[in-house]
């Protein structure tokens, strides 16, 4: 029985019972062989804790010999990463960090494999993944860790702690294969990992890295939004060649998000031609610096001027480089380079739209496109292209360069550098600031009643028989005077004869210079008005006085002879201060110096008419028709005209009284018609007698005529009769008045006029008392001072009203003396 109970005991002390979520770690306590120096886990027949587990299940141990020590199963969640580092095995070679994988051990959950196989004591690059493990926690220590989780718009970046180095003058690992985006640390390592940071890059997901071999750092994928793009510099790759700014162009890279390719197919360290449009980019930051731009937009009515930093150089005595193929408006910088671009501002520019370019290879400069609005032209000049011949003053004109937006094949062309002679009409032109100027100008003009004389500056040379023919049939020019060397045909250099009519007209004033004409009447004025052109003329008379004249003069210019002015004087403006204006001042002065004032001012007809004809001829040498001398006012000195005015006053005033004198006759004989009106009656019945008295003449004539014939002889003697005696009574009369005027004269000498008077007073009142017409004795009589004469007058005067004594008495006084 104590056998059976002793035997009972053993065998239950010997059975090891292990649970399904169990492990049993053994000890061996005795009868084995001693572990080797430096172990520190037993393998199968040596002392000390095992490195073998025993699993769930029965089984039977010598219960002296071993000691079982149960422990739970090692489990690893989802999203859990196993880290194991191994506290027994051989020594990792020296330069490493992490032991190497050994076959066989069953997820380190064979210990005695691991050690037999040759595992290394330390950190193992293994990793368990999530689930339940048989791990033996003496012989590895065990550390969870979390998975990797790359998010979307995420990278990994990736820095491994162990490999081989780095080559020098690299900054970034090589890739290598195999290692499952650095899950696999083994293969990572067996193909030649290199220690440092990776070239390569974890995209989104979920890894089970050993973060003590990959330190991975998380980034934010590259973005580049709408109207955005991406210029990118590479830290690492082969040298830019000498001379060159710009990577040379890999292929294979994807967009830079294939770091390892890049640098595999001979990608430059620096900045690349290439950029990224828009779009989400898995690219390793650390090897790619990647810069957001704004995409280059050229808005409606804007240009865009390129300048590439990089490129051939620009041939000698260029200003823009040549244009390329194939390089889609810049965005191509390869394609650019590739072709043979040139560095330096480009001929090519940008129109209105939106542009992925790379601006570190092109630098944009946005202008203003050239708008030419209506009634106005584009003088264009060219910056860049062949020099002008030595004589030229604008460039000839080439066909092809659609309005000089297309500068490429202006200069093909071999267009000129300098002013051009084709002008822009009114539009908008999308043309190279660099390489055309453009200056804006007015249309030229001829309205109405003008013409425009165009003066070419281009075209061939005039021949010396154009030079040497007449331009004007000007009557009596001479040959020389005749000649306006400078008319020339159209298309010859010089002032054309074919004039241009009303109208507007895209001129380019560089190439023709257009002289407006008028050709209707020009009036010139010479006055004291504040708004006239020149002031009136101040002349010296003859007689040495001042005289102000105010003159107009009309002249007028024919369409057919305007080109031939323009050769003599150039414009109207130089004809009337030139030549109109020194004509007219000399002329009147001239005209004035040969009369007097007054005289001048009194012929003024007489000297509008020389001054007029005087004009006209002298005009008619300029190709202008005289069409009137006016002369408006003659002023003479003040002194002068009061003098005139005077005399005028004087004039008028004599004739006033002539005039006055005749109305008073015309006064009286109008009263005497009226009398003989107002006897009108009376006249009639005279008339009406006279009538019947030349009746009764005729009668009495008839009846007269016999008796008139005898008495003929009888009359005739009568006649002779009476005819002696009126001589005698004639002499008689003549005798006593001459007498009486003799003793009159002599009584005058004797007792002088007045008493004359008195006696003749005497007389006549003798004479009325005789008549009955004078009273003796007066009714009142009034005695005052004067003399006797005069009382006398007085009281005959009173006495004899409507008797004019005073006449009388001269009228007796003037009779002759007997």
């Amino acid at each position: 029985m104590l056998a059976f109970v002793a035997l009972v005991i053993l065998l239950w002390n010997s059975i090891v019972i292990v649970g399904g979520n169990e492990i049993a770690l053994i000890e061996r306590r005795w009868f084995g062989s001693k572990m080797p120096q430096g172990r520190v886990v037993a393998l199968g027949n040596e002392v000390g804790i095992q490195a073998r587990t025993l699993g769930p299940g029965l089984h039977f141990l010598i219960p002296f010999i071993y000691k079982a020590t149960k422990s739970v199963f090692t489990e690893i969640l989802e999203n859990e990463i196993g880290l194991i580092e191994s506290v027994d095995g051989t020594s990792i070679p020296s330069g490493r960090i992490f032991a190497a994988v050994v076959p066989g051990h069953n997820s380190f959950q064979d210990g005695e494999a691991f050690i037999r196989n040759g595992g290394q004591k330390g950190p193992q690059i293994e990793i368990l993944p999530p689930g339940k493990y048989r791990i033996n926690p003496y012989l590895f220590k065990l550390t969870k860790g979390n998975v990797t989780e790359i998010k979307d718009f995420e990278i990994g970046i990736v820095e491994s702690v162990d490999g081989v180095a780095i080559p020098e003058g690299r900054i970034f690992a090589q890739a290598v294969d195999g290692h499952a985006s650095y899950q696999n640390g083994e293969a990572f390592i067996n193909n030649g990992g290199q220690k440092g940071p990776q070239i390569e890059i974890i995209p989104p997901g979920n890894y089970r890295i050993n973060p003590y071999l990959f330190k991975v750092t998380k980034s934010s994928a590259t973005k580049i939004g709408d109207g955005e793009i991406g210029l990118v510099e590479s830290a690492d790759g082969s040298a830019i060649p000498a001379g060159r700014i710009f990577a040379t162009v890999v292929s294979g890279h994807n967009s830079f998000q294939s770091g390892q390719d890049f640098i595999m197919n001979g990608g430059q360290k620096g900045p690349q031609t290439e950029i990224l449009p828009p779009g989400v980019y898995r690219i390793h930051p650390n090897l790619f610096k990647v810069t957001k731009a704004e995409a280059v937009i050229i808005q409606k009515g804007e240009v865009g001027m390129v300048t590439a930093q990089d490129g051939a150089p620009i041939p000698m005595g260029r200003l823009l480089a040549q244009s390329v193929p194939g390089h889609s408006n810049y965005e191509n910088g390869e394609a650019f380079l590739k072709n043979g671009g040139q560095k330096g501002p480009q001929i090519d520019v940008l129109l209105p739209g939106t542009y992925r370019i790379n601006l570190n290879l092109f630098n944009i400069q946005v202008a203003s496109a050239a708008v030419v609005e209506a009634n106005k032209i584009g003088l264009v000049t060219a910056l860049d292209g062949i020099p002008l011949p030595e004589r030229e003053y604008v460039a000839s004109p080439i066909t092809g360069h659609n309005d000089y937006q297309d500068g490429s094949a202006f200069l093909l062309k071999h267009g000129q550098r300098g002013p051009q002679l084709d002008v822009l009409r009114p539009g908008t032109y999308y043309i190279n600031p660099l390489m055309f100027s453009v200056a804006i100008d007015d249309v030229a003009v001829v309205e109405r009643g003008q013409v425009g004389v165009i003066v070419s500056n281009v075209g061939e040379d005039p021949t010396e028989e154009m030079k040497r023919r007449l331009g004007s049939s000007q009557t009596g020019a001479s040959e020389e005077e005749g000649k306006e060397k400078y008319v020339v045909p159209k298309g010859f250099r010089g002032i054309q004869e074919e004039v241009a009519g009303p109208g507007r007209y895209y001129l380019n004033r560089r190439a023709f210079m257009a002289y407006i004409i008028d050709t209707t009447n020009i009036t010139i004025d010479w006055d004291d008005q504040e708004d006239t052109r020149f002031d009136q003329l101040t002349v010296i008379s003859k007689d040495g006085f001042p005289i102000q004249v105010s003159v107009k003069v009309v002249i007028r210019v024919r369409p057919d002879q305007a080109p031939y002015m323009v050769a003599k004087v150039g414009s109207i403006d130089n004809l009337i201060q030139h030549v109109i204006h020194p004509m007219i001042d000399s002329s009147f002065r001239n005209q004035a110096s040969t009369a007097s004032a007054m005289n001048f001012l009194q012929s003024r007809s007489e000297e509008q008419a020389k001054a007029e004809s005087r004009a006209r001829i002298d005009l008619e040498k300029y190709h202008v028709e005289c069409v009137s001398v006016l002369i408006c006012q003659i002023k003479l000195p003040e002194d002068l005209m009061q003098t005139q005015t005077k005399r005028i006053i004087a004039e008028q005033q004599q004739e006033m009284y002539k005039m006055e004198q005749k109305s008073q006759a015309e006064r009286t004989e109008m009263e005497k018609m009226r009398a003989t009106a107002d006897q009108q009656p009376t006249l009639v019945a005279s008339e009406i007698a006279v009538k019947v008295a030349t009746q009764k003449k005729a009668e009495m004539i008839t009846l007269a005529e016999g008796n008139a014939e005898s008495k003929a002889l009888e009359g005739a003697g009568e006649g002779k009769r009476l005819k002696a005696i009126g001589d005698g009574e004639a002499s008689k009369i003549a005798a006593i008045g001459e007498a009486t005027a003799q003793a009159y004269n002599k009584q005058q000498e004797a007792i002088g006029e007045e008493a004359i008077k008195q006696i003749k007073i005497v007389e006549l009142i003798a004479a009325a008392i005789q008549e009955g017409k004078i009273k003796i004795v007066p009714d009142v009589l009034v005695t005052g001072g004067g003399n006797a004469g005069d009382g006398l007058m007085g009281q005959l005067s009173r006495l004899l009203p409507g008797v004019d004594l005073t006449a009388l008495v001269n009228k007796q006084a003037a009779l002759p003396k007997a």
